[in-house]
């Protein structure tokens, strides 16, 4: 395989990691298990992938972490991690594993309107770029709007087939008030999610290593998780994990997406940008919306697949019009550059 496709071929993976991550989490949840426990189990398995990777690599190199730092990790880890995961939990047993998958297409536009509102971004209207970007805000209202109060008719493709799923379970929890309050509150988890990546600049400034900095987030939000848990759940039978589909998600969520999918993302980035990585974003959905017709034995209606596509087309304008921007300053440093050189000879 050359060189050149292997970022592809990264990519596809990471896409197939998560859209696999939403089938077993609504698999888990449509089995019975509490979501606020599958929350702390999830972050459990994450912490203890990671400690062993993090103390091998950077505890050497590791800079001091001040009190104020700590305290600034434990916010956000409670905002970002334990309160977007348990809502997103709350939000996935009322809808679907494809609404899930389509709501993360949104996840940049709601990251870049966060960042608009603490200065880090700056929308000019007037120029192509700021218009593309304001239309993609737009498209994504659009969609989440379409997803919520729309159903239209159904599209009955291989429903029969439900080998992970309670497919009559399933179909009452996606009717009424429900379905619409299941939208919202996936539209807020994903408000937290962004609200922490745009929060995490702030931190990595004064604490920059960041193998550390994740598996921190994972112990801390893991004791959150914990307390949020036994605050909700007391069943004792909720937290038992046996041999079944409830263990298969925990494991994977907390070591496949937390780890495995931390590791490629951040070589994806380095080695084509963090443009290239979220236009692949789609692919889950793709991805998540075949697998849970033909495992959950979800049925996908009109409504869905329209707030879908105009969540797709938001987040292609909004990263077509980052793109634009960046053009100007990388022709810039091209004509600084061969200044320089010119200046050398």
């Amino acid at each position: 395989m050359k060189s050149n496709n292997i970022p592809y071929v990264i990519v596809i993976i990471i896409q197939a990691i998560y859209a696999a991550m939403f089938i077993l989490s609504k698999a888990a949840f449509d089995h019975g298990m509490n979501n606020f426990v599958f929350v702390f189990y999830r972050q459990s398995a994450a912490t203890i992938f990671l400690i062993p990777f993090a103390l091998f690599f950077e505890w050497k190199t590791a800079p001091p972490l001040p009190f104020t730092t700590f305290c600034k990790i434990f916010f956000i880890s409670f905002i970002g991690i334990t309160a977007s995961l348990d809502i997103y939990g709350i939000a996935l047993i009322k809808t679907s594993a494809t609404l899930a998958s389509a709501t993360t297409n949104c996840l940049p536009v709601i990251t870049f309107f966060l960042a608009l509102l603490f200065r880090i971004e700056v929308l000019k209207v007037k120029t192509a770029a700021g218009a593309a970007k304001l239309a993609g805000v737009v498209a994504c209202l659009g969609g989440a709007a379409t997803l919520a109060f729309y159903k239209g008719p159904h599209l009955q493709l291989l429903s029969h087939f439900h080998f992970l799923g309670n497919y009559h379970k399933t179909q009452q929890q996606h009717q009424g008030h429900d379905w619409i309050k299941g939208c919202f509150l996936m539209l807020l988890s994903n408000t937290f999610w962004g609200m922490w990546l745009v929060l995490q600049i702030f931190i990595i400034k004064g604490y920059p290593s960041k193998l550390l900095l994740t598996t921190l987030q994972c112990f801390l939000s893991s004791i959150q998780s914990l307390v949020v848990a036994l605050a909700v759940e007391r069943d004792l039978e909720q937290w038992k994990l046996g041999w079944n589909v409830r263990l298969l998600a925990v494991l994977y969520c907390g070591i496949m997406v937390t780890g495995v999918t931390y590791y490629l993302q951040t070589w994806v980035i380095e080695k084509r940008g963090p443009v290239f990585l979220a236009m692949s974003t789609p692919l889950a959905l793709i991805m998540t919306m075949f697998s849970s017709v033909i495992l959950l034995g979800e049925i996908i209606s009109l409504g869905s697949l329209l707030g879908s596509c105009a969540l797709v087309l938001g987040l292609y304008f909004v990263l077509w019009g980052k793109s634009r921007e960046q053009m100007p300053k990388s022709s810039e440093d091209l004509e600084q550059a061969s200044c320089l050189n010119e200046t050398n000879k």
